[in-house]
């Protein structure tokens, strides 16, 4: 970034302007002088700031229609949201610190994860995944879950996107400098319609890149996120291990064999990965805005200061109380998401025996998991979707008594089935559930018989007319 000295508003010595643009556009940020000297052009003199009370009408206007031109999501974008500026603030936001991963790095991913292959092997009966693994820089695991934000987010984000966008032109006019003209804003409506768009582009990428600094393989927060890919990422997981008094190699087998067992998890059960993104799309085809909050926040939007526009929504949260259809949904995915996190424990806990740090891992990654980080909580906070296993140990318990009381095989073929899957009573419950689950399957069983009797010609003669 280039050197400038201090400017109002900057407590760092760095250009607030600069800063807005390179945040906006990240590594297509227009040339912040030439801005400078035409802002400087339309009302300051010499060095002096940019005072936007001295400029007149007519250079106003034009400076608004530069900055539409800025604003305009272009091409790539789908609907009010922008979803380009969205992955280019969300691999801006990781750019900072993201080594790119070297051979040795990716050979030590790769052995981890063949090995985890290996041990599992002898504690699941779920099948290999049969893949090659990989080790991913920040940036691509962004590259990697983007398309499946945006299908995850999408609802809540065209709602948020136009309550912003209405509210904004709502309340501009009413913002604007004394003695301007209302009727300049006319031909700003574009952008107004767009402005919801790519402020939440830019909260969304800067959420997604906050993740991307701290999750440590694709499947790390419970769903397959990144596709049925094997991945782990070196530089999170080198931070993570900083603040441990482990070896590295442990730490790395130990993630490896959470990703592989998930991973074959979603593989055995096709069903699962189905369900759990259905929850989410249900939850988020419910969502409902608080909008009177958005036109609070858009009564503090300064005209003449664009990087405001954003900050007076970034971090707040608009999302309206769930109905209880989304209640459900919510209930239905954090259940199932710690049934995923609760087998996997157990397996891993298992497989990871050889491992001298394996039960202090354990317990970390559990907490780790339990009560999420900043990252986490800032994604929920703009969509208000949280994924996090609230009962991890009760699912965890739950699979512990199966494998002890029904063994591994019975263990695996309740994922085969949907209409196996364990309630929230079978985790208060565990030692009940093989009972009711015979009993249930007992009753379907009596009813495919009627069924079929009647299929079979079991109606008796047809009544006579008359």
């Amino acid at each position: 970034m280039t050197d400038h000295p201090q400017t109002p508003g900057s407590d760092d010595g760095r250009d607030p302007l600069e800063d807005m643009l390179r945040q906006m556009f990240g590594g297509q940020a227009p040339d912040v002088e030439e801005i400078r000297r035409a802002m400087q052009g339309m009302g300051g003199t010499g060095g002096m700031p940019f005072d936007p009370s001295r400029l007149d009408p007519a250079m106003m206007q034009q400076a608004m229609a530069q900055f539409q031109a800025m604003m305009n999501p272009g091409a790539g974008s789908e609907g009010p949201v922008n979803w380009t500026l969205a992955k280019q603030a969300a691999r801006q936001a990781v750019a900072g610190e993201d080594p790119a991963v070297g051979s040795f790095a990716r050979r030590e991913v790769d052995e981890a994860l063949r090995l985890a292959e290996l041990w599992l092997d002898g504690v699941t009966d779920t099948e290999s995944t049969g893949q090659m693994g990989a080790a991913w820089s920040r940036a691509e695991w962004v590259e990697a879950t983007m398309e499946n934000w945006q299908r995850m987010t999408g609802p809540v984000a065209v709602s948020l996107a136009n309550a912003m966008s209405a509210a904004i032109e709502q309340q501009l006019p009413g913002q604007l400098p004394e003695g301007m003209d209302p009727s300049m804003l006319g031909g700003l409506q574009p952008m107004l319609k767009n402005m919801g768009g790519t402020m939440f582009g830019l909260q969304l990428g800067g959420a997604v890149g906050a993740l991307g600094k701290d999750v440590l393989s694709g499947t790390d927060i419970g769903l397959p996120i990144a596709g049925h890919r094997l991945a782990l990422i070196p530089v999170n997981i080198e931070e993570f291990g900083d603040g441990l008094s482990v070896p590295d190699d442990q730490v790395r087998l130990y993630l490896a064999l959470r990703e592989v067992a998930r991973m074959r998890l979603f593989l055995h059960s096709p069903w699962l990965e189905r369900d759990l993104f259905a929850a989410i799309e249900q939850y988020a085809a419910g969502i409902r805005l608080d909008v009177s909050g958005i036109e609070r926040a858009a009564e503090s939007v300064d005209p003449m200061d664009p990087e405001s526009m954003q900050a007076v929504f970034d971090g707040a949260s608009f999302i309206a109380e769930p109905d209880a259809t989304q209640r459900a949904a919510l209930e239905q995915l954090e259940l199932l998401i710690a049934l995923v996190e609760g087998w996997v424990d157990v397996v891993v806990a298992e497989a990871a025996t050889p491992l001298e740090s394996a039960s202090a891992l354990r317990e970390t990654m559990n907490r780790r998991r339990a009560s999420g980080g900043p990252a986490e909580q800032a994604f929920a906070a703009l969509v208000g979707l949280e994924l996090r296993p609230r009962r991890l140990r009760e699912a965890a318990a739950f699979w512990e008594h199966v494998t002890a009381e029904q063994g591994k095989e019975y263990r695996e073929a309740i994922w085969r089935h949907p209409e196996r899957q364990p309630t929230g009573e079978d985790l208060d419950d565990p030692t009940g559930y093989a009972e009711r689950r015979t009993a249930a399957d007992a009753s379907t069983d009596a009813l495919d018989d009627e069924l079929q009797r009647l299929l079979d010609g079991g109606f008796g003669e047809a009544p006579k007319e008359g």
